[in-house]
């Protein structure tokens, strides 16, 4: 079982990019970030016509997250983080596919640090961190992907030094990931690849996917069962060198049938 996940930075506008490389890699679920469109303007024909069934979360101008699926059923489980009802942001939706419980997030950015956002952003993360472990105690394989915007370690970023105070690289935001995944959680790319540059993110700026001076922002997390079903990882990263693609590349990663 193959699943992806994808920051298309505008699912409308990046439309023929997300459509060309659904045609090319046909992950079976995808997780998809920054939809940037309002509930009723997701391309939901589009993808139909593309083999996939959806749910979405929308919203307009910004966020947004969904999930495709490809030849099994998408049970929707729950649409927005709990914790506060407050937050109208859309930047979680999870649902089961195939008997995976798959979580779909759009951490925030937190910048510009310190401040207000990134106030929001450890508040988020905090709120992650309690429904994740909720979600290990139901014992169910648990995908938690998504653009997470952390770099975990300086492995993750091109010239950390220069990141040192960015709200994806503070020690306060790194710490949050690293006891998120402290509580039994694999960072998948990690699990199969400890020491490799691996990069996600590449800046429209500088010439930076030419420079491959990337950043690794989006992850897999894994529960328990299905560490042991992890058998591959990559980073579609072509894909960023597309026509009018996002400055995301996808990344996947394929489980083992039980």
């Amino acid at each position: 079982m193959k699943i992806a996940t994808y920051n298309v930075n505008g699912v409308n506008g990046r439309l023929p990019v997300l459509l060309k490389w659904l045609g090319e890699t046909q992950p079976d679920v995808v997780c998809l970030q920054e939809l940037k469109a309002p509930q009723e303007k997701f391309p939901e024909q589009a993808i139909l016509d593309a083999g996939y069934q959806a749910i979405w979360h929308g919203q307009k101008s910004w966020n947004g997250v969904a999930i495709l699926s490809r030849g099994h059923e998408i049970k929707e489980l729950k649409r927005g983080l709990p914790g506060d009802p407050e937050d109208l942001h859309s930047r979680y939706i999870e649902a089961m596919v195939k008997g995976i419980v798959i979580g779909c997030l759009y951490l925030p950015n937190g910048n510009p640090a310190p401040g207000p956002k990134l106030d929001y952003k450890m508040a988020w993360f905090e709120r992650l961190t309690l429904h994740a472990a909720k979600l290990l105690e139901y014992n169910l394989p648990v995908v938690l992907a998504g653009d997470y915007n952390v770099m975990p370690t300086e492995l993750d970023v091109y010239k950390p030094e220069r990141w040192v105070d960015d709200a994806l690289f503070r020690p306060e935001v790194r710490e949050a990931f690293k006891n998120l995944v402290a509580q039994g959680w694999t960072d998948a790319m990690r699990k199969l690849y400890p020491d490799e540059v691996i990069y996600t993110f590449w800046d429209y700026f500088r010439n930076a996917y030419g420079r491959n001076a990337g950043l690794r922002i989006d992850h897999f997390l894994l529960s328990p069962q299905l560490q042991n079903r992890l058998l591959n990882a990559g980073v579609d990263k072509h894909v960023r060198g597309w026509e009018k693609t996002s400055d995301h590349a996808p990344v996947w990663i394929e489980i083992a049938e039980q």
